[in-house]
């Protein structure tokens, strides 16, 4: 039951952003920013097992990978001037992100489980 709960909270999310986005794009990305999915993720997983030190570890990990993955918004907020469409700014977007996050698991400090 627990499982299906945090699938709708998500779902919920999503959706409120992405709704919101089309009407009111500078609100959608105040909400889009905010780290509600890393707020609930913790939630969740403290109510699961109330493991400080997973949560810690988890935490030092997305401080780190948070920034690595903004190169994947560069391509759309730039396709105006590049003339790319939705989908290659899209692809673009990944493959940069993909690249940052890669280099990082490949040659940054190797955590322990």
């Amino acid at each position: 039951m627990w499982l299906i709960v945090k699938a709708l909270i998500s779902a919920a999310v999503i959706v409120a952003v992405a709704e919101l986005s089309s009407r009111l794009p500078r609100l959608g990305a105040l909400l889009l920013t905010l780290p509600i999915i890393s707020i609930l993720a913790f939630i969740m997983a403290w109510n699961k097992d109330h493991d400080m030190i997973a949560i810690s570890k988890l935490a030092r990990e997305t401080l780190v990978l948070v920034p690595l993955g903004l190169p994947f918004f560069v391509p759309l907020a730039m396709s105006s001037k590049t003339g790319l469409s939705f989908w290659p700014s899209f692809g673009l977007g990944v493959v940069l992100a993909t690249l940052t996050i890669g280099a990082w698991f490949r040659f940054g400090p190797q955590v322990s489980p």
